[in-house]
């Protein structure tokens, strides 16, 4: 499935539900990759619900998936050392790939860009590749996610204000 397709198939379930059931939708969505907040956060505010409200349900949807990735990674990854050990992590070509980036970019970088560049679920799972303590990426991911969130829900208030539809 392309974005295109995606974003009509998003709007299309958010608008044809009611109450509290589109704020349940909102918080599923973005908690899915590649729909995430900045997706879900405009199109919900653009279909007329409350930008307080589908603010703090997509960062809770948001943030409670890559909160729950990390952990399910921590878990994954210490179960995979103890059965395979941990020199046969290290070696691969997507851990070298993760490593460059994070070389690169470090920790607030991804955390920053990740939402619009990769999606937060990929930069979260790119740091906890590249070294990352689990604590950190959940704080700087979520520190991300709120920025990002207000930022959202702030342009797409403003942006149907200018437009003259809110």
């Amino acid at each position: 499935m392309t974005i295109s397709p995606l974003l009509v198939e998003v709007g299309a379930t958010l608008e044809e539900t009611t109450g509290l059931l589109q704020y349940v939708l909102v918080f599923v969505f973005a908690a899915i990759p590649l729909v995430e907040i900045l997706v879900v956060v405009p199109i919900a505010i653009g279909l007329g619900l409350d930008p307080l409200v589908t603010g703090i349900v997509a960062f809770a949807g948001n943030a409670g998936s890559v909160c729950a990735l990390v952990v399910f990674h921590r878990r994954l990854s210490n179960w995979w050392h103890g059965r395979r050990g941990e020199s046969d992590s290290k070696s691969s070509s997507r851990y070298e790939r993760a490593r460059k980036l994070w070389d690169r970019y470090g920790l607030p970088g991804l955390s920053i860009g990740g939402p619009a560049l990769t999606g937060v679920h990929v930069a979260a799972v790119v740091a906890l590749l590249a070294g990352s303590r689990s604590r950190d990426t959940v704080v700087w991911m979520t520190a991300s996610i709120a920025v990002w969130t207000i930022v959202l829900v702030v342009g797409s208030v403003l942006g149907l204000s200018l437009l003259g539809l809110s």
